[in-house]
Protein backbone atom coordinates (compact mmCIF):
# COMPACT_ATOMS: atom_id res chain seq x y z
CA UNK A 1 0.00 0.00 0.00
CA UNK A 2 1.52 3.37 -1.20
CA UNK A 3 2.02 6.00 1.80
CA UNK A 4 0.57 9.34 1.40
CA UNK A 5 3.50 12.01 0.35
CA UNK A 6 3.29 14.47 3.40
CA UNK A 7 4.63 17.74 3.69
CA UNK A 8 8.35 17.80 5.08
CA UNK A 9 9.09 18.88 8.96
CA UNK A 10 10.91 21.18 9.99
CA UNK A 11 12.77 20.93 13.44
CA UNK A 12 14.46 23.64 14.84
CA UNK A 13 17.69 23.00 16.70
CA UNK A 14 17.78 23.64 20.53
CA UNK A 15 19.72 26.46 22.02
CA UNK A 16 22.45 24.61 23.52
CA UNK A 17 23.03 22.93 19.62
CA UNK A 18 25.35 25.20 18.50
CA UNK A 19 28.85 24.93 16.78
CA UNK A 20 31.55 26.13 18.59
CA UNK A 21 34.85 26.53 17.09
CA UNK A 22 37.05 27.00 20.48
CA UNK A 23 35.95 24.34 23.13
CA UNK A 24 37.26 22.67 26.29
CA UNK A 25 36.69 19.55 27.91
CA UNK A 26 37.32 17.96 31.16
CA UNK A 27 37.25 14.24 31.96
CA UNK A 28 37.19 14.62 35.67
CA UNK A 29 38.46 12.26 38.82
CA UNK A 30 38.58 12.00 42.41
CA UNK A 31 42.42 13.41 42.13
CA UNK A 32 42.75 15.43 38.75
CA UNK A 33 41.18 15.88 35.45
CA UNK A 34 42.09 15.84 32.28
CA UNK A 35 41.83 18.71 29.91
CA UNK A 36 41.60 18.59 26.19
CA UNK A 37 41.45 22.31 24.53
CA UNK A 38 40.53 22.06 20.60
CA UNK A 39 41.29 25.15 18.83
CA UNK A 40 41.91 25.88 15.05
CA UNK A 41 44.84 26.18 13.25
CA UNK A 42 46.45 28.58 10.29
CA UNK A 43 46.07 25.66 7.79
CA UNK A 44 42.21 25.06 8.54
CA UNK A 45 42.81 21.88 10.52
CA UNK A 46 41.71 21.17 14.41
CA UNK A 47 44.13 20.43 17.20
CA UNK A 48 43.74 18.93 20.62
CA UNK A 49 45.54 19.60 23.51
CA UNK A 50 45.98 17.19 25.87
CA UNK A 51 46.82 17.79 29.63
CA UNK A 52 46.30 16.86 33.47
CA UNK A 53 45.42 19.51 35.58
CA UNK A 54 45.35 18.63 39.52
CA UNK A 55 41.35 18.89 41.30
CA UNK A 56 42.86 21.82 43.70
CA UNK A 57 41.37 25.42 44.03
CA UNK A 58 44.71 27.13 42.78
CA UNK A 59 45.39 25.15 39.58
CA UNK A 60 41.79 25.09 38.45
CA UNK A 61 42.04 29.11 39.17
CA UNK A 62 44.83 28.91 36.97
CA UNK A 63 43.65 26.80 34.20
CA UNK A 64 40.17 29.48 34.48
CA UNK A 65 42.32 32.21 33.75
CA UNK A 66 44.12 30.33 30.50
CA UNK A 67 40.97 29.08 29.29
CA UNK A 68 39.88 33.32 29.28
CA UNK A 69 42.71 34.02 27.31
CA UNK A 70 42.53 31.39 24.41
CA UNK A 71 38.85 32.26 23.99
CA UNK A 72 37.23 29.15 24.60
CA UNK A 73 33.80 29.58 24.11
CA UNK A 74 32.41 25.98 26.18
CA UNK A 75 33.49 24.26 28.60
CA UNK A 76 32.35 20.46 29.31
CA UNK A 77 32.22 18.75 32.49
CA UNK A 78 31.08 15.02 32.84
CA UNK A 79 29.04 14.38 35.64
CA UNK A 80 31.08 11.87 37.51
CA UNK A 81 30.55 11.27 40.85
CA UNK A 82 30.56 14.48 43.26
CA UNK A 83 34.28 15.33 41.63
CA UNK A 84 33.23 17.58 38.95
CA UNK A 85 31.76 20.74 41.54
CA UNK A 86 34.94 21.79 42.42
CA UNK A 87 35.44 22.25 38.17
CA UNK A 88 32.15 23.54 37.72
CA UNK A 89 32.52 26.19 40.89
CA UNK A 90 35.43 27.70 40.24
CA UNK A 91 35.15 27.76 36.13
CA UNK A 92 32.04 28.97 36.77
CA UNK A 93 33.03 32.10 39.27
CA UNK A 94 36.11 32.93 36.48
CA UNK A 95 33.70 33.52 34.20
CA UNK A 96 34.28 30.27 31.50
CA UNK A 97 31.21 29.53 29.88
CA UNK A 98 30.72 25.55 31.52
CA UNK A 99 28.28 22.96 31.13
CA UNK A 100 27.32 19.70 33.01
CA UNK A 101 26.45 16.57 30.90
CA UNK A 102 24.83 13.76 31.62
CA UNK A 103 27.67 10.66 31.78
CA UNK A 104 24.62 8.25 29.87
CA UNK A 105 24.88 11.28 26.42
CA UNK A 106 28.79 11.02 26.70
CA UNK A 107 29.91 7.05 26.59
CA UNK A 108 32.49 6.68 24.18
CA UNK A 109 31.51 4.31 21.30
CA UNK A 110 32.39 0.49 20.87
CA UNK A 111 35.83 -0.35 19.47
CA UNK A 112 37.80 2.93 20.46
CA UNK A 113 40.23 2.72 23.30
CA UNK A 114 39.27 3.86 26.96
CA UNK A 115 40.96 6.06 28.72
CA UNK A 116 40.55 9.29 30.20
CA UNK A 117 42.95 10.98 27.53
CA UNK A 118 40.32 9.11 24.76
CA UNK A 119 37.65 10.14 27.02
CA UNK A 120 38.20 14.17 26.95
CA UNK A 121 39.13 14.52 23.55
CA UNK A 122 35.91 12.74 22.32
CA UNK A 123 34.05 14.96 25.34
CA UNK A 124 35.80 17.79 22.99
CA UNK A 125 34.50 17.02 19.77
CA UNK A 126 31.08 16.37 20.87
CA UNK A 127 31.41 19.71 21.84
CA UNK A 128 32.13 21.99 19.05
CA UNK A 129 29.32 19.82 17.29
CA UNK A 130 26.79 20.78 19.46
CA UNK A 131 26.06 17.37 20.34
CA UNK A 132 25.41 17.59 24.16
CA UNK A 133 22.67 18.72 26.06
CA UNK A 134 23.63 20.32 29.13
CA UNK A 135 22.07 19.01 32.61
CA UNK A 136 20.40 21.73 35.16
CA UNK A 137 22.89 23.27 37.33
CA UNK A 138 20.95 25.82 39.92
CA UNK A 139 22.28 29.35 40.30
CA UNK A 140 24.73 29.29 44.19
CA UNK A 141 21.78 30.57 46.12
CA UNK A 142 19.47 27.95 45.22
CA UNK A 143 22.51 25.23 45.87
CA UNK A 144 22.55 25.94 49.00
CA UNK A 145 18.81 25.99 49.94
CA UNK A 146 19.02 22.40 48.03
CA UNK A 147 21.89 21.56 50.31
CA UNK A 148 20.07 22.35 53.37
CA UNK A 149 16.21 20.70 52.03
CA UNK A 150 18.05 17.68 51.34
CA UNK A 151 20.13 17.23 54.49
CA UNK A 152 16.77 17.82 56.19
CA UNK A 153 14.90 15.05 54.00
CA UNK A 154 18.43 12.72 54.97
CA UNK A 155 17.63 13.38 58.66
CA UNK A 156 13.80 12.73 58.43
CA UNK A 157 14.65 9.38 57.44
CA UNK A 158 17.06 8.46 59.76
CA UNK A 159 14.87 9.50 62.55
CA UNK A 160 11.98 7.56 60.68
CA UNK A 161 14.71 4.92 61.21
CA UNK A 162 15.15 5.20 64.75
CA UNK A 163 11.32 4.84 65.47
CA UNK A 164 11.36 1.68 63.46
CA UNK A 165 14.13 0.33 65.31
CA UNK A 166 12.47 1.72 69.13
CA UNK A 167 9.04 -0.68 67.95
CA UNK A 168 11.26 -3.33 66.79
CA UNK A 169 12.63 -3.12 70.21
CA UNK A 170 9.32 -2.94 71.79
CA UNK A 171 8.48 -6.36 70.10
CA UNK A 172 11.28 -7.63 71.57
CA UNK A 173 9.88 -6.82 74.39
CA UNK A 174 6.84 -8.15 74.30
CA UNK A 175 4.80 -4.80 74.28
CA UNK A 176 2.21 -4.42 71.77
CA UNK A 177 1.14 -0.89 72.20
CA UNK A 178 1.43 0.00 68.74
CA UNK A 179 -1.55 -2.96 67.93
CA UNK A 180 -3.67 -0.30 69.85
CA UNK A 181 -1.93 3.29 68.99
CA UNK A 182 -2.28 5.09 65.51
CA UNK A 183 1.79 5.00 65.50
CA UNK A 184 4.73 4.77 67.57
CA UNK A 185 5.12 8.70 67.32
CA UNK A 186 2.29 9.70 69.51
CA UNK A 187 2.74 11.82 72.27
CA UNK A 188 0.76 8.74 74.75
CA UNK A 189 3.06 6.16 73.26
CA UNK A 190 5.62 8.66 74.05
CA UNK A 191 5.06 9.02 77.68
CA UNK A 192 4.49 5.20 78.02
CA UNK A 193 7.87 4.64 76.65
CA UNK A 194 9.71 6.92 78.84
CA UNK A 195 7.64 5.55 82.12
CA UNK A 196 9.12 2.48 80.85
CA UNK A 197 12.70 3.89 80.42
CA UNK A 198 12.48 5.08 84.52
CA UNK A 199 11.29 1.64 85.27
CA UNK A 200 7.68 1.83 85.61
CA UNK A 201 6.76 -1.81 84.55
CA UNK A 202 2.99 -1.94 85.84
CA UNK A 203 0.44 -1.96 82.93
CA UNK A 204 -2.40 -0.29 84.64
CA UNK A 205 -0.21 2.70 85.75
CA UNK A 206 1.63 2.54 82.00
CA UNK A 207 -2.24 3.19 80.41
CA UNK A 208 -3.04 5.89 82.37
CA UNK A 209 -0.86 7.93 81.43
CA UNK A 210 -3.19 7.97 77.77
CA UNK A 211 -4.02 10.92 76.29
CA UNK A 212 -7.29 12.29 74.44
CA UNK A 213 -9.10 9.31 72.82
CA UNK A 214 -6.57 6.62 73.95
CA UNK A 215 -8.19 7.29 76.85
CA UNK A 216 -11.65 5.44 75.48
CA UNK A 217 -8.97 2.49 74.57
CA UNK A 218 -7.54 1.80 78.29
CA UNK A 219 -8.30 -1.52 78.43
CA UNK A 220 -6.62 -3.15 75.26
CA UNK A 221 -3.77 -0.69 76.73
CA UNK A 222 -3.43 -2.98 80.30
CA UNK A 223 -3.42 -5.75 77.76
CA UNK A 224 -0.60 -4.86 75.33
CA UNK A 225 1.55 -2.92 78.11
CA UNK A 226 1.52 -6.34 80.18
CA UNK A 227 5.14 -7.80 78.69
CA UNK A 228 9.05 -8.18 79.57
CA UNK A 229 10.59 -4.93 79.16
CA UNK A 230 13.76 -5.54 81.23
CA UNK A 231 16.49 -3.50 82.12
CA UNK A 232 18.71 -3.93 78.66
CA UNK A 233 14.87 -2.78 76.33
CA UNK A 234 15.17 0.38 78.80
CA UNK A 235 19.16 1.50 78.19
CA UNK A 236 18.48 0.35 74.19
CA UNK A 237 15.41 2.75 74.21
CA UNK A 238 16.96 5.38 76.13
CA UNK A 239 19.71 5.53 73.49
CA UNK A 240 17.38 5.25 70.19
CA UNK A 241 14.96 8.41 72.42
CA UNK A 242 18.29 10.30 73.06
CA UNK A 243 18.68 9.97 69.54
CA UNK A 244 15.24 10.81 67.99
CA UNK A 245 15.25 14.17 70.09
CA UNK A 246 18.78 15.04 69.08
CA UNK A 247 17.94 14.49 65.03
CA UNK A 248 14.41 16.48 66.07
CA UNK A 249 15.98 19.32 66.99
CA UNK A 250 18.62 19.54 64.40
CA UNK A 251 15.60 19.20 61.81
CA UNK A 252 13.88 21.77 63.64
CA UNK A 253 17.22 24.19 63.12
CA UNK A 254 17.18 23.28 59.77
CA UNK A 255 13.72 24.19 59.05
CA UNK A 256 14.22 27.18 60.14
CA UNK A 257 17.21 28.30 58.19
CA UNK A 258 15.46 27.03 55.01
CA UNK A 259 12.71 29.22 55.89
CA UNK A 260 14.97 32.69 55.41
CA UNK A 261 16.71 31.32 53.04
CA UNK A 262 13.88 30.80 50.99
CA UNK A 263 13.14 34.52 51.43
CA UNK A 264 16.17 35.53 50.12
CA UNK A 265 15.86 33.86 46.68
CA UNK A 266 16.30 36.54 44.29
CA UNK A 267 13.30 36.64 41.72
CA UNK A 268 13.81 35.99 38.07
CA UNK A 269 14.44 38.69 35.96
CA UNK A 270 12.62 37.69 32.72
CA UNK A 271 9.46 35.27 33.47
CA UNK A 272 8.59 32.95 31.20
CA UNK A 273 5.11 33.87 29.20
CA UNK A 274 2.72 31.16 30.70
CA UNK A 275 0.66 31.48 27.50
CA UNK A 276 3.52 29.66 25.64
CA UNK A 277 2.48 25.91 26.75
CA UNK A 278 -0.79 23.89 27.06
CA UNK A 279 -1.67 23.38 23.57
CA UNK A 280 -4.98 22.67 22.79
CA UNK A 281 -4.83 18.86 22.70
CA UNK A 282 -3.46 18.54 26.51
CA UNK A 283 -5.41 17.38 29.60
CA UNK A 284 -6.04 20.16 32.09
CA UNK A 285 -3.86 20.13 35.54
CA UNK A 286 -6.39 21.47 37.42
CA UNK A 287 -4.89 25.44 37.37
CA UNK A 288 -6.55 28.85 36.79
CA UNK A 289 -4.20 31.43 36.15
CA UNK A 290 -7.54 33.70 37.12
CA UNK A 291 -6.89 35.05 40.73
CA UNK A 292 -9.91 35.66 42.91
CA UNK A 293 -7.60 36.56 45.86
CA UNK A 294 -8.82 40.04 46.88
CA UNK A 295 -4.69 40.68 48.32
CA UNK A 296 -2.60 41.44 44.87
CA UNK A 297 -0.81 38.30 43.62
CA UNK A 298 2.18 39.33 43.11
CA UNK A 299 2.58 40.18 47.08
CA UNK A 300 2.03 36.60 47.74
CA UNK A 301 5.29 34.78 48.24
CA UNK A 302 5.95 31.71 45.55
CA UNK A 303 6.12 29.30 48.58
CA UNK A 304 2.76 30.31 49.54
CA UNK A 305 1.09 29.71 45.93
CA UNK A 306 2.63 26.53 45.78
CA UNK A 307 1.14 25.50 48.85
CA UNK A 308 -2.53 26.14 47.44
CA UNK A 309 -1.94 23.33 45.37
CA UNK A 310 -3.36 20.13 46.78
CA UNK A 311 -1.00 17.67 48.71
CA UNK A 312 1.04 20.01 49.02
CA UNK A 313 2.33 21.88 52.15
CA UNK A 314 5.29 24.33 53.02
CA UNK A 315 8.10 21.45 53.41
CA UNK A 316 7.36 19.56 50.11
CA UNK A 317 7.15 23.78 48.34
CA UNK A 318 10.73 24.05 49.97
CA UNK A 319 11.89 21.36 48.21
CA UNK A 320 10.54 22.11 45.36
CA UNK A 321 12.09 25.60 45.25
CA UNK A 322 15.24 24.23 45.97
CA UNK A 323 15.16 21.64 43.16
CA UNK A 324 13.96 23.67 40.52
CA UNK A 325 14.36 27.10 41.47
CA UNK A 326 12.49 30.33 41.04
CA UNK A 327 13.75 30.96 37.59
CA UNK A 328 11.89 29.11 34.48
CA UNK A 329 13.32 30.62 31.32
CA UNK A 330 16.01 27.23 32.07
CA UNK A 331 12.51 25.36 31.31
CA UNK A 332 10.81 27.26 27.80
CA UNK A 333 7.72 25.42 28.85
CA UNK A 334 5.89 22.96 31.06
CA UNK A 335 6.71 20.41 29.25
CA UNK A 336 10.62 20.60 29.19
CA UNK A 337 10.46 20.55 32.97
CA UNK A 338 8.15 17.67 33.15
CA UNK A 339 10.82 15.88 30.79
CA UNK A 340 13.65 17.06 32.91
CA UNK A 341 12.29 15.57 36.04
CA UNK A 342 11.39 12.28 34.35
CA UNK A 343 7.73 12.24 34.71
CA UNK A 344 7.02 11.55 31.38
CA UNK A 345 6.97 8.23 29.85
CA UNK A 346 9.36 7.36 26.77
CA UNK A 347 8.02 7.37 23.65
CA UNK A 348 9.08 4.05 21.05
CA UNK A 349 8.25 4.39 17.63
CA UNK A 350 9.49 2.59 14.82
CA UNK A 351 7.79 2.39 11.67
CA UNK A 352 3.56 2.19 12.08
CA UNK A 353 4.58 0.27 15.50
CA UNK A 354 4.00 2.92 18.48
CA UNK A 355 4.12 1.87 22.05
CA UNK A 356 5.28 4.06 25.34
CA UNK A 357 8.26 3.26 27.75
CA UNK A 358 8.55 3.87 31.56
CA UNK A 359 9.01 7.26 32.86
CA UNK A 360 13.39 6.74 33.39
CA UNK A 361 15.01 7.80 36.54
CA UNK A 362 15.50 11.45 37.66
CA UNK A 363 15.60 13.87 40.87
CA UNK A 364 14.99 11.50 43.58
CA UNK A 365 14.28 14.41 46.00
CA UNK A 366 12.14 16.34 43.26
CA UNK A 367 10.58 12.97 42.50
CA UNK A 368 9.82 11.76 45.91
CA UNK A 369 8.45 15.09 47.28
CA UNK A 370 5.73 14.97 44.08
CA UNK A 371 5.02 11.32 44.28
CA UNK A 372 3.90 11.85 48.22
CA UNK A 373 2.29 14.78 47.11
CA UNK A 374 0.40 13.08 44.14
CA UNK A 375 -0.47 10.06 47.11
CA UNK A 376 -2.27 13.05 49.31
CA UNK A 377 -3.86 14.53 46.67
CA UNK A 378 -5.49 11.59 45.37
CA UNK A 379 -7.95 11.23 48.65
CA UNK A 380 -8.99 14.75 47.97
CA UNK A 381 -12.74 15.89 46.65
CA UNK A 382 -10.32 17.91 44.12
CA UNK A 383 -10.13 18.02 39.87
CA UNK A 384 -6.23 16.19 41.22
CA UNK A 385 -8.23 13.75 43.51
CA UNK A 386 -10.44 13.02 40.51
CA UNK A 387 -7.93 12.96 37.68
CA UNK A 388 -6.40 9.68 39.87
CA UNK A 389 -9.75 7.88 40.49
CA UNK A 390 -10.22 8.57 36.38
CA UNK A 391 -6.63 7.12 35.71
CA UNK A 392 -6.54 4.20 38.38
CA UNK A 393 -9.66 2.58 36.52
CA UNK A 394 -7.89 2.02 33.58
CA UNK A 395 -4.01 2.21 34.31
CA UNK A 396 -3.41 0.68 38.09
CA UNK A 397 -2.06 2.99 40.75
CA UNK A 398 1.61 3.56 39.99
CA UNK A 399 0.87 4.87 36.38
CA UNK A 400 -2.14 7.13 38.09
CA UNK A 401 0.08 8.85 40.76
CA UNK A 402 2.85 9.31 38.51
CA UNK A 403 0.26 11.22 36.13
CA UNK A 404 -1.02 13.42 38.68
CA UNK A 405 2.34 14.23 39.93
CA UNK A 406 3.23 15.34 36.41
CA UNK A 407 0.23 17.48 36.80
CA UNK A 408 1.47 18.90 40.30
CA UNK A 409 4.52 19.90 37.87
CA UNK A 410 2.77 21.47 35.25
CA UNK A 411 0.75 23.69 37.73
CA UNK A 412 4.37 24.59 39.78
CA UNK A 413 5.71 25.76 36.56
CA UNK A 414 2.71 27.88 35.31
CA UNK A 415 2.67 29.51 38.98
CA UNK A 416 6.52 29.86 39.02
CA UNK A 417 6.68 31.42 35.55
CA UNK A 418 3.77 34.42 36.32
CA UNK A 419 4.14 35.86 39.64
CA UNK A 420 0.79 37.07 39.10
CA UNK A 421 -0.59 33.96 39.09
CA UNK A 422 -2.73 31.54 41.42
CA UNK A 423 -4.05 28.77 41.93
CA UNK A 424 -7.79 27.93 41.79
CA UNK A 425 -9.09 24.04 41.62
CA UNK A 426 -11.49 23.27 38.74
CA UNK A 427 -12.77 21.47 40.70
CA UNK A 428 -14.31 17.18 41.38
CA UNK A 429 -16.79 18.02 38.25
CA UNK A 430 -14.41 19.08 35.69
CA UNK A 431 -15.08 16.19 33.80
CA UNK A 432 -18.19 15.04 34.76
CA UNK A 433 -19.00 18.67 33.47
CA UNK A 434 -17.67 18.10 29.87
CA UNK A 435 -19.17 14.55 29.02
CA UNK A 436 -20.77 14.15 25.60
CA UNK A 437 -23.96 12.78 26.60
CA UNK A 438 -25.00 12.12 23.39
CA UNK A 439 -22.36 9.96 22.61
CA UNK A 440 -22.73 8.65 26.47
CA UNK A 441 -26.31 8.12 25.77
CA UNK A 442 -25.70 5.70 23.02
CA UNK A 443 -23.14 4.11 24.00
CA UNK A 444 -24.80 2.72 27.39
CA UNK A 445 -28.00 1.59 24.89
CA UNK A 446 -25.38 -0.05 22.15
CA UNK A 447 -24.57 -2.35 25.34
CA UNK A 448 -28.33 -2.93 26.86
CA UNK A 449 -29.23 -3.84 23.40
CA UNK A 450 -26.02 -6.02 23.22
CA UNK A 451 -27.62 -8.00 25.92
CA UNK A 452 -31.09 -8.45 24.36
CA UNK A 453 -33.10 -5.50 25.76
CA UNK A 454 -35.02 -3.38 24.29
CA UNK A 455 -34.69 0.53 25.59
CA UNK A 456 -36.88 3.53 25.82
CA UNK A 457 -35.51 6.42 26.75
CA UNK A 458 -38.01 8.75 28.67
CA UNK A 459 -37.05 12.23 29.39
CA UNK A 460 -36.89 12.52 33.23
CA UNK A 461 -38.95 15.58 35.17
CA UNK A 462 -37.61 18.51 35.51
Amino acid sequence: MARTKRAPEEILDEEYEQVFERVCAIDVAKEFGQVCVRTPRADGKRSSKVFAVDATTGEILKLGESLLEQGIEMVTLESTSDYWRIFYYLLEACGVPVQLVNARDVKNLPGRPKSDKHDCVWLAKLTERGMLRPSFVPPHEVRVLRDYTRTRIDLTRDRTRHWQRLEKLLEDALIKVTTVASKITTMSVRDMINALVRGERNPEKLADLARGIMRHKRRELVRALDGRFDDHHAELARILLGQIDSLTAEIDRLTARIEQLVDKLPAPEQPVDPDSDQPASQAPTGQDTTSTNPVPAQRRPPIQRLADIPGINLDAAEVILAEIGLDMSRFPTANHLVAWARLTPQLIQSGNKRRGGKTSKGNPYLKGVLGSAAASASRTNTFLGERYRRIVKRRGKGKALVAVARSILVIVWHLLANPTATYRDLGADFYAGRIDKERRKRHLVQQLEALGLQVTLTPAAA
